[in-house]
């Protein structure tokens, strides 16, 4: 979430450091494993609460009536996040980060609940190869079948047909966060699902975490055999950046849960847990803060900012400055014990 707010938050979108942009088209760069991180995380989240809730006897039902309920809800904060300051209907996003999460959130409840690991594996597989299909062999107009360019993919294509005015704002005709690209986002969430259970496993921490880094490892190198077919995309959320994003998600989490369970290294991520215990608060403070703050952020980053560093620097001290602030609204939060929770 802090990495998120920075990148989110650049002084200088194009000063920044390359690490701190998300890559143009194919490739990645760390601020592209943000989101899919989220979403993956939010898999793993998935298989602790409702498994914990299924074993205790909650109906399968009223879980899903919950699910849904927290779907919504988020889905209808990420199309605030898109309509604030301005309210401008004929041009308000539909989809978007909350959005995205919202339906892969929904979509993994309803096949966890009604699946075990074989079918959730094999859901994995299923939508990677629906969208590899899709991708390669739905022709779009004037451009043919198979095209993974900006202009010329298939996602662009449904995106500019399905939602027209209402997609991202700075590319007008197509949605990074569009309509096909969720079907592997989907994917994402369910990996997440995965490792969840491996973390459930009745073994030795040891144990756990070696299969977690060995799941890691795996997916990493089918990234890497899939991205000479599908290169990593964040934007398209292709194939290989889905199971490379899943592998990177599966080593830090091996590494973090050693660190923390195994040698007890709990006070240095305690700014994680403040900042985690309220994370969709400060996602949505940053995000209307960020608005509110435009006017007057050229003029402040121009004034503080730039005379102190080099440009990379300076946009990196903006960020961290925000960062700083968000971080705040954390803090206090947490110190009062106000956790809001969707």
């Amino acid at each position: 979430m802090a990495f998120m707010i920075m990148v989110n938050n650049n002084g200088s979108g194009h000063d920044a450091y390359l690490q701190m942009r998300h890559s143009d088209w194919n490739g990645w760069t760390l601020t592209d494993t943000v989101f899919p991180s989220f979403v993956w995380i939010m898999g793993v989240s998935i298989t602790l609460s409702l498994g914990r809730r299924l074993s205790a006897g909650t109906a399968r039902s009223k879980l899903l009536l919950t699910a849904l309920r927290r779907a919504a809800i988020l889905f209808v904060l990420g199309m605030s996040v898109y309509a604030f300051p301005h309210f401008s209907l004929s041009h308000q996003r539909i989809l978007g980060v909350l959005q995205r999460i919202a339906i892969c959130y929904l979509a993994a409840s309803v096949i966890y609940l009604w699946t075990g690991a074989r079918g959730q594996i094999a859901w994995v597989a299923g939508l990677l190869a629906v969208y590899w299909a899709l991708m390669m062999y739905a022709p779009v107009p004037g451009f043919g079948h198979g095209r993974l360019d900006v202009e010329g993919n298939f996602a662009h294509y449904v995106d500019h047909v399905a939602l027209g005015a209402h997609n991202y704002s700075e590319t007008r005709d197509w949605d990074p966060e569009g309509i096909v690209s969720t079907i592997p986002a989907i994917a994402t969430a369910l990996l997440g699902l995965l490792a969840g259970r491996v973390l459930q496993l009745r073994k030795t921490l040891a144990e756990r975490t070696t299969w977690m880094f060995l799941a890691g490892a795996l997916l990493a190198a089918a990234a890497w055999a899939l991205s000479f077919w599908m290169p990593v995309n964040k934007k398209l959320w292709s194939d290989s950046f889905c199971l490379l994003m899943a592998g990177f998600d599966f080593t830090v989490c091996a590494a973090i849960v050693w660190v923390i369970d195994g040698l007890g290294w709990k006070r240095p991520f305690e700014p994680a847990v403040i900042i985690g215990m309220n994370a969709i608060t400060v996602y949505l403070a940053s995000e209307y803060g960020a608005e509110l703050f435009d006017m007057v952020k050229r003029p402040v980053y121009r004034a503080v900012f730039q005379p102190i560093a080099s440009p990379a620097n300076a946009s990196l001290l903006y960020s961290l400055a925000f960062m700083g602030a968000m971080y705040a609204i954390a803090y206090v939060m947490y110190r009062k014990r106000w956790f809001l929770r969707v």
